[in-house]
């Protein structure tokens, strides 16, 4: 399965859920937001969110600094 994670190809086993994903990526545990081929997908759904070839993935960390 090809994915599209910020802007990158990047290549994954299947079946793949966003959480599975986002763990693959090394965002496991950190606070992030997450949009599904533009559509925000709350936390409480990365489980569910079934990943599909050609999806397109952003993430985003809050920065810290001023």
């Amino acid at each position: 399965m090809i994915l599209i994670i910020n802007g990158q190809k990047k290549t994954f086993v299947t079946p793949l859920d966003l959480r599975g994903c986002l763990e693959q990526e090394g965002y496991g545990d950190m606070l992030v937001a997450v949009a599904r081929n533009g559509t925000f997908v709350a936390k409480n759904n990365y489980g569910a969110t079934k990943l599909d070839d050609g999806d397109e993935i952003e993430i985003v960390a809050p920065m810290q600094g001023g």
